[in-house]
């Protein structure tokens, strides 16, 4: 049985909640963000905590993973959440133009990556790429799709990859 939903999810400052009929809504001063309100599962909030628990034996998953996705919800309005992606390979570069990513990836074309909305990109360097934004999963959904235009390949390990990643290497064929 899990027992994640039992810890309480503390509203920071400036992070305020709404629990409507059908929806959950966090504000805070990264933007806004609404989860549609799962069945079973019950939000009691006081005193700036907010407590989950489920209405029945079976429903005690889903209020783990409300409780889950709740305080990322609150986290991300508050502080946001960021990816890192870096780019190995000879040529390999990424450029600002405008909100559009332009990837230059060894293809024959440019790969030009448009930013979803709530979410911003940034490029340190011509190697780094900096996903940010409000919601966790979006965040990781684009540097996912970022990466998955030109993945690791695990014999000289060029490609976009994720910051600390490790590539495991493969030994070339032998004469």
């Amino acid at each position: 049985m899990s027992r994640v939903a039992k810890k309480p999810v503390a509203l920071t400052k400036g992070v305020e909640l709404n629990v409507t009929a059908d929806a959950v809504i966090v504000k805070g001063p990264k933007g806004t963000l609404s989860l549609a309100r799962p069945a079973g599962v019950e939000f009691a909030v006081e005193n700036g905590v907010v407590q989950l628990s489920a209405s029945s034996p079976d429903r005690v998953a889903m209020a783990g993973t409300a409780r889950a996705i709740l305080a990322n919800m609150v986290k991300g309005v508050s502080e946001g959440f960021e990816r890192k992606l870096e780019l190995v390979g000879v040529g390999y570069r990424a450029s600002m133009q405008g909100k559009d990513l332009n990837l230059s990836l060894g293809f024959s074309h440019p790969v030009v990556f448009k930013a979803p909305e709530g979410i911003t990109i940034e490029t340190p360097s011509q190697t780094e790429i900096l996903v940010k934004g409000a919601d966790k999963q979006r965040v990781g959904e684009v540097a996912a799709k970022i990466r998955g235009f030109r993945p690791p390949e695990p014999y000289k390990g060029k490609g976009v990859r994720y910051s600390g990643e490790k590539i495991i290497m493969k030994e070339a064929k032998k004469a």
